[in-house]
């Protein structure tokens, strides 16, 4: 091995222990996302340079069990078992070693080549914990290392002793055996003994781990071994006498035997190298917990804490949004000045400056709502949320971890929607797939900000906090009549860890934003722009040959005129024309086929056509407008911003349409990307399901807020 200049590196752990943190400090910036092979499951893959080695860094799914229940497990297990990097990090909260510690208990029985990485070193000493390091090294037959992630302190520690290990430097690097208590240990070796000689198994170069899962009942190693072995028979007739032997010894099902004799196992780990019981490092979340997640005082405290992040996000945001706005108009009108008139002239300054620009001005909210969410995500008060609404989700029909999905809707759909893999029962994976895309993304913000800005002043925080709720409460009905129609199943219990409250600190908190916000860029300069372009296409093309009038005779006999009267009548002449054009156009002629559709619900054809071209981003929908209420203008005004033109007289628009319009961007089809991974996660019908029942949802609901608020006078 001493050859070797390539490294790879797994890392695994629990949520919540700190793992990403560790992960950006090996990595840096050099990293990119993809998915495990043959499933969608997410994986993060760094690179990093160390001395003379080249490092290859595998962000694991956070799991708190390798017994592969759910796709994240299988898949972090099997990566283990499949792909053998040279060296698994597991990252171990340091001041929750008990519980942290039963995944290590499964790395060390599968024999990996390990290091025990105790993060959040930091709270341990504050908390005048003491944890003998030394001695949990020799205990569980690997190196352990102190580090403090979100500081990025101890990462070339972590490095240094990766490469030791690959070396074969590591003294105290072995693979001491787990025992389960008297009643298991024999069992265990007499099953591994059996799993040695059926042979033809690739598992036997681990026959002990082997002998566990299949005493734990774990259905992949089960079918493994006995459809390779040669000896399936008799192996088969071992089992079920050891099977047999666990539940007359122990009362207990195998399974649940294996776990306690793993978690005493811990217990016994745990007394050896700590002076002092954790316990106390949870007094004073315990104490904030006692207000934060009362069972009345709990849920104002989240809806103002969710209040003041979205006031927040239109309040600040809107200073450096006039400067971005200002910015786009400054370019379109740079742009005209230096091009010359045409075709080519058009497609930048309305379909490329006007298009992204529309849709680049929001970007200061964005970022704000991501602060805010990653503040609230670092700090440990997320989870608490969830666990504060699984009484309400059970009442309603829903699971308890199908609120965490939900709350990373808030951000976006796609990563929402593989979290769900955590879930047990499909029929609460399909279910909450089905409720993720009700939740109101940051690619709708534009939209809502938008809008808000044109119609609703400075009520516009409320407006967008009243949208967010609604999404809640419609995805809450939807669960509750699904779970009572067609996915009828049992509730299950909930349980997750509430992880002691920390301070966010800065260097965490802009790295999570930052990736979020990059994701918003990348859609700017990609899918945005050639969406924008294409819209462009649309609508200047066909181009008009003959008109209804000869409108250049009569501009051109107006000009030779002069006065202001004269100037006012050119400038309806030319604003008659670019209608006669648009409406010859391709999306024109679009427009003439959604435009009915959409009427009854108080929109015109243009917000229509915008929404058709939001099927591939809601971001699409703000730049969409863009585009068509500019095509065929001669100039672009540095006053005509997209908000100006929605409040004039002209756009027909009203506020009672304007947020019929917004609650129909909440509740319609989601983007592309987000249908695609529900065809990958649940398949076709519940796809084309999602697709169409949104799609009735959203003009159901826009219908009864436009003509019901119409009828009370509003």
């Amino acid at each position: 091995m001493r050859g070797k200049r390539e490294i790879t590196i797994a890392l695994a752990g629990n949520p919540n222990s700190g793992k990403t943190s560790i992960f950006n400090g090996l990595t840096g910036a050099r990293r990119k996302v993809a998915n495990f092979p043959g499933v969608t499951v997410e994986k993060r893959v760094g690179h990093r340079k160390f001395g003379r080695y080249s490092i290859t860094v595998i962000d694991l799914p956070g799991t708190y069990n390798l017994t592969a229940y759910s796709p994240d497990e299988k898949v972090a297990r099997d990566f283990i078992i499949n792909n053998k990097p040279d060296v698994v990090i597991n990252v171990v909260d340091s001041g929750n070693l008990e519980r942290s510690l039963y995944m290590t208990m499964q790395l060390v029985e599968m024999e990996v080549d390990l290091i025990i990485d105790l993060n959040m070193w930091d709270e341990v000493t504050d908390s005048d914990v003491e944890i003998d390091t030394d001695k949990l090294s020799r205990l569980l037959g690997a190196p352990v290392v102190k580090t403090i992630g979100n500081r990025a302190q101890g990462i070339d520690g972590l490095l240094e002793s990766a490469i030791s290990l690959v070396e074969n430097r590591q003294n105290m690097h072995r693979h001491p055996p787990v025992s389960y208590g008297p009643k298991l240990d024999d069992i265990v070796l007499d099953l591994s003994d059996e799993v040695i000689h059926c042979r033809g198994c690739p598992g036997c170069r681990n026959p002990r781990w082997m002998a566990v899962k299949l005493l734990e009942g774990d259905e992949d190693i089960r079918h493994l071994c006995l459809s390779q072995s040669r000896r399936r028979g008799r192996l088969a007739r071992r089992l079920e006498h050891a099977l047999e032997h666990v539940r007359t010894t122990t009362r207990q099902d195998p399974e649940v035997a294996i776990s306690e004799g793993r978690y005493g196992y811990i217990a016994g780990i745990v007394r050896e190298v700590m002076k002092k019981p954790p316990a106390d490092r949870m007094k004073a979340s315990e104490q904030i917990d006692n207000i934060l997640t009362h069972r009345y005082l709990g849920y104002p405290i989240f809806l103002v804490i969710m209040w003041l992040i979205f006031q927040a996000t239109f309040t600040l945001g809107a200073y450096p949004m006039e400067w971005i706005d200002a910015g786009v108009a400054f370019l379109q009108q740079a742009a005209i000045s230096v091009l010359p008139a045409g075709a080519f002239s058009n497609l930048i300054v309305e379909g490329v400056i006007g298009g992204v620009g529309s849709v680049a001005v929001f970007l200061p909210n964005i970022i704000i709502l991501f602060l805010g969410i990653s503040v609230l995500e670092d700090s440990g008060y997320l989870a608490r949320a969830a666990f504060l609404m699984d009484k309400l989700m059970h009442f309603l029909g829903l699971h308890g971890k199908s609120f965490i999905p939900m709350l990373m809707g808030f951000g976006c759909s796609v990563p929402a929607i593989m979290s769900t893999r955590t879930l047990e029962s499909r029929r609460d994976r399909i279910m909450t797939i089905l409720i993720v895309p009700l939740m109101s993304c940051s690619a709708r913000l534009p939209v809502y900000i938008l809008f808000t800005g044109a119609f609703f002043g400075a009520a516009a925080g409320n407006v967008i906090f009243s949208i967010y709720l609604l999404g809640i409460a419609v995805a809450i009905i939807v669960a509750r009549l699904m779970r009572r129609s067609i996915l009828k199943s049992e509730d299950l219990p909930f349980v997750m860890e509430l992880p002691p409250y920390r301070v966010p600190t800065w260097r965490s908190v802009v790295i999570h934003m930052w990736e979020r916000a990059k994701i918003y860029l990348k859609k700017m300069g990609g899918v945005i722009l050639i969406a924008s372009m294409i819209l462009w296409a649309l609508g200047y093309f066909p181009r008009k040959s003959e008109y209804s009038r000869d409108y250049q005779a009569q501009i051109e006999q107006l000009e030779s005129v002069g006065d202001e009267q004269a100037q006012t009548q050119i400038a309806e002449l030319e604003a008659m024309k670019a209608g006669e054009e648009l409406k010859y156009s391709f999306i024109g002629r679009l427009g003439g086929i959604v435009g009915p559709v959409v009427a009854p619900l108080g929109f015109n054809w243009q917000m229509g056509t915008s929404l058709v071209t939001g099927f591939a981003a809601k971001e699409v929908v703000v730049s969409s407008l863009g585009v068509l209420y500019h095509l065929g203008r001669e100039q672009v005004e540095e006053s005509e911003t997209l908000i100006r033109i929605l409040q004039s007289p002209e756009s027909g628009v009203s506020n009672l349409a304007a947020y019929a319009f917004m609650v129909f961007v909440l509740l319609y089809t989601p983007c592309i990307a987000t249908v695609v991974i529900i065809k990958q996660e649940i398949g076709w019908k519940w796809m084309l399901f999602s697709v169409f029942f949104q799609t009735a949802i959203a003009w159901s609901a826009a219908f009864v807020i436009y003509q019901g608020g119409r009828a009370i006078g509003l």
